[in-house]
């Protein structure tokens, strides 16, 4: 429970956590191939390739992981913070207007300022799946079908597993907009930690480039 007396009390519960498994599958096959690629040239390359393959891996590596592992969605109830490539975003529920999913998910702030989920990506696939054991259900006329618990029929059937994400957060959204803690101004933070090795290696890779 929140201490009254203390003007930054932590939220009552934990960060829910919202990422891309595939994503940050997808990054690490493509770190671990960059890295094997990348040391064999620096190990057996001759004249200038160890130097270009060192500028490729310092502009690469963090570019890679900036777009597949870094991204990820926090979420409490006093804010929604979102660890985009290159910025954290954070967003009490009060400065939120809407929450809305299309081809891409993304968040409204109540003056008119968009960001995406890229954490939350979505599936046109994993909609139409959804869709089509909905269909099968109502077919077949059987209520545990269609992605329903088996155990519990009156369950809403199942969706696409980005759209379930953004309908957890529409609903942590429309219970705390009005919470006096969760209150206050959109903050964003770009993420130097990412674009400083990616200019480094960009420039070191021109410069190699240009007195080939």
């Amino acid at each position: 429970m929140s201490d009254p007396q203390n003007p930054v009390a932590e939220p009552a519960y934990k960060d829910r956590t919202f990422r891309s498994p595939a994503g940050i599958a997808g990054g690490v096959l493509l770190l671990a191939l960059g890295a094997w690629l990348g040391i064999d040239a620096v190990v057996r390359g001759e004249g200038r390739t160890p130097w270009l393959a060192l500028a490729g891996l310092l502009l690469a590596v963090p570019l890679v992981v900036a777009f597949t592992v870094r991204p990820v969605v926090y979420a409490n109830d006093d804010r929604l913070r979102v660890r985009n490539p290159f910025r954290t975003i954070t967003l009490p529920w009060g400065s939120i207007a809407t929450l809305r999913s299309g081809y891409s998910n993304e968040v409204l702030t109540n003056d008119g300022t968009k960001y995406q989920l890229w954490a939350i990506p979505v599936s046109l696939r994993g909609r139409k799946k959804a869709a089509r054991r909905q269909s099968q259900a109502a077919a077949s006329g059987d209520p545990t079908a269609g992605g329903r618990p088996f155990l519990d029929p009156k369950a809403p059937p199942a969706r696409a597993t980005g759209d379930q994400a953004m309908d957890e957060l529409r609903e942590l959204s429309e219970a705390r907009a009005s919470a006096e803690s969760a209150q206050g101004e959109p903050a964003v933070r770009w993420s130097y930690e990412v674009i400083a090795p990616c200019a480094v290696g960009a420039v070191l890779l021109v410069v190699l480039l240009a007195v080939a």
